[in-house]
């Protein structure tokens, strides 16, 4: 008896406004990971002149001027491109769905459909990301303008603080990236991941 061939999970139509947005946040993101490299390589924030650094291949800018013109431009790509995306989300109600319920908790704990505990997890880590990049661009704010914006530099206590907490929201962005790409193929499948980026 021949088995019927599993269908693929349908996928959800994706705007081609969302596709941009996302693009954008891909792109500036990984520009000022390339930047930010070359930044750190000038003065490290973890051992001072002597202390590791990142090999030149993984940089972006040159020289400590060049990352940073770099790594500035790409951040208010960043930040505008996420606060549109969060007014569409908030606007379009898309927030629902989008972030951590109780149901979602429940789900965790009672739940037996996987599918439904994969949804649950995607959608934690979906809103424990926003903390963490408010974070990033508070930091890196502090340290574009800290003369004029003390006010928030001061919240860091000091200069080291305020680097190794906007360092340490790099690899967390890019760890939610990947459990992003992880989570979606498992509830949706690679088309799923492919609809974000087809026109």
């Amino acid at each position: 008896m021949n088995k019927k061939p599993k269908k693929s999970p349908p996928v959800p139509p994706q705007t081609n406004f969302v596709k941009i947005l996302h693009g954008l946040i891909i792109i500036s993101l990984f520009i000022m990971i390339g930047s930010g490299l070359q930044i750190y390589n000038a003065t490290p924030v973890f051992g001072g002149k002597g202390g590791w650094s990142f090999p030149k291949w993984a940089t972006l800018g040159g020289w400590l001027a060049g990352g940073r013109n770099w790594h500035f431009a790409a951040m208010w790509v960043f930040a505008f491109t996420l606060l549109i995306y969060g007014i569409y989300i908030f606007l379009t109600k898309r927030w629902k769905r989008k972030f951590v319920s109780e149901q979602d908790l429940k789900a965790l704990k009672v739940g037996q459909n996987p599918k439904r505990r994969t949804y649950a997890w995607h959608r934690i880590i979906y809103t424990g990301i926003i903390p963490v990049l408010l974070l990033s661009i508070a930091s890196g704010l502090a340290m574009y303008k800290p003369a004029q914006l003390h006010w928030l530099a001061g919240l860091f206590i000091n200069w080291q603080i305020l680097r190794t907490v906007h360092f340490l929201t790099v690899p967390i962005s890019l760890l939610f990236i990947l459990f992003h790409v992880v989570m979606g193929i498992r509830a949706g499948g690679l088309s799923l991941t492919r609809s974000m980026f087809q026109p």
